[in-house]
């Protein structure tokens, strides 16, 4: 199971005012702990003005790889400034690039970028039209961007497709629709990694930790290779850690035993 840190996040109004006032303590803590936590990546999203954003995300990778060599996440929703970060070689060594859809030419703008090398690339199941919440349309997405990275030369085993799980306050299907695309995703090409925000369907609902948990669960056993999540949630990483044990992905629960003697679970080491 991959993990994608998503601590370091301008959403978060606390990271936001770290970015604003350049405070690199907080931000170092905050790679820190996700490091030690078990993150292979680190997601890199500044979230601000678009006007503010280069510079935003130029400083937060130069302080993130000051501190650690965990993988760097580079997230925007500006194709062409991830597209510059690369081009100048920003990030010390290839990471992942969050994200391309198939809104506009963003799979185009990426694709020729990475192919032939080891940066990972998550594609989101939009289009100019939006999330669809029909599990069909998310599929055909996916096929698209899919047969994209084949025709640019990327090959698929770096490609993450996110079919978007939505709030299961909102779409009571949300659960099963997701296990259907990560199965349907991996029956179309099994070399993809299929990946998810699993925090995104406990939106809305009350002891959110519990939904999540659950889900998390349910998708490993769809064949969910990676997830975009907080890494020092110990219910989380519990979860993780126990479900990859019980379906003997983890033979002998070496690394569930192994993260318990580091106290990962909350225990007293």
């Amino acid at each position: 199971m991959i993990i994608i840190g998503e601590k370091i996040n301008g959403a978060i109004p606390a990271v936001r005012e770290a970015i604003a006032a350049r405070d690199a303590d907080a931000i170092v803590a905050r790679a820190l702990a996700q490091t030690e936590a078990g993150a292979d990546f680190l997601d890199c999203a500044p979230s601000t003005a678009t006007e503010l954003e280069y510079d935003a995300m130029c400083w937060l990778i130069d302080t993130i790889q000051g501190c650690t060599d965990t993988r760097l996440c580079i997230d925007s929703p500006d194709a062409e400034l991830l597209a510059r970060i690369i081009k100048e070689g920003r990030v010390a060594r290839p990471g992942m690039v969050n994200s391309v859809n198939e809104e506009g030419t963003k799979c185009e703008t990426i694709f020729p970028l990475i192919a032939g090398t080891d940066w990972d690339v998550v594609g989101l199941t939009c289009d100019k039209e939006g999330i669809p919440s029909d599990p069909i349309k998310k599929l055909d997405i996916a096929k698209r961007m899919i047969d994209k990275a084949v025709s640019y030369g990327v090959a698929l085993e770096h490609l993450h497709i996110d079919p978007c799980v939505m709030a299961l306050a909102t779409a009571p299907s949300a659960l099963e629709d997701f296990v259907w695309c990560i199965r349907k995703i991996h029956e179309y090409a099994p070399e993809v990694k299929v990946t998810g925000a699993i925090s995104n369907i406990s939106f809305g609902m009350p002891a959110r930790k519990y939904v999540n948990m659950n889900c998390m669960a349910y998708a490993l056993e769809a064949g969910l290779d990676s997830a975009i999540m907080d890494p020092c949630s110990q219910d989380m990483m519990g979860t993780v850690y126990a479900c990859e044990a019980l379906r003997m992905k983890d033979k002998g629960g070496r690394k569930y035993n192994r993260a318990y003697r580091k106290g990962l679970f909350g225990q007293k080491k």
